[in-house]
């Protein structure tokens, strides 16, 4: 009897432990997530002039964003850390490809934009901006249109990178994130 009670004890308290362990992914990712979501509208606001440019500033928040995206972001996603209380659905497991494809995508983005932000100059030149003419990716919230060419992100400039990287998280969103009340 008394073997029981502990066994009954020792699952009790690694089911309580189990249960913390998956909270603390939760915590730990919605944390990455916003410290992603301010590192890009730091570089937005620099791009849209409200903030004030800072090269500094700018490398900083670029490299955020490539830490936090590729791989590291795929393991911010394992299985058992999905839905309630999170807003990841539980759907990223049976679309696991699409999602990791997403992720190293806006990982490939980033890691481009922060080798830009490392050579970023005491202005915003012309050659960091979008400019007219260059098309945002031929996506949609469907994806990529058929046909569509992917241009080699280092041939881009920095604002198109980090436009073509929401437009990923926007996808991603649409398709894995469930609002929470």
């Amino acid at each position: 009897m008394r073997v029981a009670a502990i066994a009954a004890a020792f699952v009790c308290a690694s089911m309580a432990g189990a249960a913390t362990a998956g909270e603390a992914i939760v915590i730990a990712r919605q944390a990455s997530m916003k410290e992603m979501a301010a590192a890009a509208k730091t570089i937005a606001g620099m791009f849209d002039g409200r903030l004030a440019y800072d090269a500094a500033a700018f490398k900083a928040a670029a490299e955020t964003i490539r830490a936090r995206a590729g791989p590291a972001l795929i393991a911010e996603f394992p299985g058992g850390s999905l839905g309630a209380p999170s807003g990841a659905r539980p759907e990223i497991d049976q679309a696991r490809p699409e999602f990791e494809a997403l992720a190293r995508h806006i990982g490939e983005l980033a890691s481009a934009l922060a080798k830009k932000a490392g050579r970023a100059p005491a202005a915003i030149t012309d050659d960091m901006r979008m400019g007219s003419g260059l098309v945002m990716g031929g996506g949609s919230l469907l994806g990529k249109l058929p046909g569509a060419v992917e241009t080699d992100p280092a041939k881009l400039p920095a604002e198109h990178l980090l436009h073509l990287i929401l437009q990923d998280c926007s996808s991603c969103h649409s398709k894995f994130r469930q609002k929470l009340e």
